[in-house]
């Protein structure tokens, strides 16, 4: 990765007028919509050493495009960085989206949090799914469900198409909390914190639901006038066609696997768990339920499966649903 730290280095203590700063600023991004982009940079260059924070937003901008400059994200990450640490909120914007681009996840998801609670579309649907797969965030399917709808409303196509997919997951009395929630975000109401971590669970072991993680949408946020250029990156491409039907998986006669949804130290929540889940689980009511009481314990597990791929895939299902599964081996 090319460093920028030698010439940053030595004039980070450069300051510019404000007036005459900005107006060089604007005379790049005039060059900037006129296709002159070599200019713009050069323009910005000099500003952006100095520790102007719009011109180290728009080289950042140049670098990650390839306009003027080779593409080279290293850099702009550099920049944005630097604009970043001087409270330019597009520049954390696209600091932490880039971030979580370049699989720098953890490093990401406070830049993406904050940015989705300043309500950028494209960090509120990077966080809504993290909430949602209880994947480096606190699992919370209301916040979850209310920052997706609001990526979609701001017409992100991928926030309508994991919509659509969190609402055969994701109970309806939180579907309910989590439209009102986004209703309060609409109106800059101030909305509950992120729920604390819950508490271990009673069962020995549990898994976390398998949505599969995702890569920001290709969209560009709004340019921030006059000084500020606005990404020029190809249209986005047609949102991906709904996922298939989930494969049928059937009991086998002669099948040793199963799966134990839990163990309860009462009969009746065993039973309860079952009569719930087998009616909103795809599949699970074709199976059979197994209630092996020992140690003070019963656990509820269910089979009998041919294979341990049909059983990891059912465990998926439930666990989607809400409930810990694990897969158990013959």
């Amino acid at each position: 990765m090319k460093s920028l730290a030698g010439p940053i280095a030595a004039t980070a203590g450069l300051l510019l007028v404000a007036a005459p700063a900005r107006a060089d600023v604007k005379a790049g991004v005039d060059a900037w919509n006129q296709g002159d982009y070599a200019r713009a940079v050069e323009q910005w260059r000099p500003l952006a050493i100095g520790g102007n924070a719009d011109a180290q937003f728009n080289l950042g901008q140049a670098y990650k495009l390839g306009r003027g400059v080779p593409v080279d994200a290293g850099i702009a990450l550099e920049w944005f960085q630097r604009a970043a640490q001087q409270n330019h909120r597009q520049a954390a914007d696209n600091y932490g989206l880039l971030l979580f681009q370049q699989g720098r996840r953890e490093e990401a998801m406070p830049y993406i949090r904050a940015s989705a609670d300043r309500g950028e579309p494209r960090a509120q649907y990077l966080y809504a799914t993290a909430l949602f797969n209880g994947d480096l965030a606190e699992r919370d399917w209301v916040r979850a469900y209310a920052l997706m709808t609001r990526a979609s409303q701001s017409g992100l196509a991928q926030a309508t198409t994991s919509l659509a997919q969190m609402d055969r997951y994701i109970p309806e009395a939180d579907r309910v909390q989590g439209r009102a929630m986004a209703g309060a975000m609409a109106r800059g109401d101030a909305v509950p914190q992120p729920r604390a971590p819950a508490p271990p669970p009673a069962a020995p072991a549990v898994a976390v639901a398998t949505a599969p993680p995702v890569a920001p949408p290709d969209r560009a946020p709004p340019a921030r006038p006059p000084v500020n250029i606005a990404d020029r990156a190809p249209p986005a491409a047609r949102p991906a066609p709904p996922p298939p039907a989930p494969a049928t998986i059937a009991p086998a006669a002669d099948g040793r696997w199963r799966v134990q949804l839990g163990a309860f130290s009462a009969d009746g929540r065993a039973q309860a768990l079952w009569r719930s889940l087998s009616g909103r689980v795809a599949d699970l009511s074709a199976f059979q339920p197994y209630y092996i009481a020992g140690g003070g314990l019963t656990r509820l597990q269910v089979g009998p499966l041919a294979s341990a791929a049909d059983a990891r895939t059912l465990c998926t299902r439930i666990t989607r649903a809400g409930t810990p599964c694990i897969v158990k081996a013959p």
